[in-house]
């Protein structure tokens, strides 16, 4: 269960400001970290004294594995068509983009389809 700072990133309220703006949102789970990645990352948070949202960077175990055993196993030529010649937003909750699994997808969606890349940071 997720502690009161992490309201903004409430899931049904976080639709419902997009859908009250016209922002078209879409749940990707087939890019989410299995579980047992996750835990690899966060000894590795634990090792550094680090949290998750005062991370760093991603474990380079973290980032291999990520990789090869969910990015590389997702076909985003669907994803792509389906958003078009729209400007999709990769959500984190993550501070840098070093440390958030989102930012390998970006680079993947860099690398093979042309995405300009921009990742905006709170002040």
């Amino acid at each position: 269960m997720r502690g009161s700072e992490y309201a903004w990133a409430n899931a049904r309220r976080l639709e419902a400001a997009l859908e009250e703006a016209g922002i078209a949102y879409s749940h990707l789970p087939e890019l989410a970290p299995t579980t047992e990645l996750r835990q690899l990352q966060y000894r590795e948070d634990e090792r550094r004294g680090e949290g998750k949202r005062s991370r760093s960077e991603l474990a380079p175990e973290y980032v291999h594995r990520y990789t090869e055993e969910v990015l590389d196993q997702v076909d985003l030529e669907p994803i792509v068509n389906w958003m078009g010649s729209k400007r999709p937003a990769l959500l984190c909750v993550e501070r840098d983009p070093e440390a958030c699994h989102r930012s390998l997808v970006a680079a993947r969606l860099q690398s093979e389809f042309g995405f300009e890349v921009e990742h905006l940071k709170p002040d």
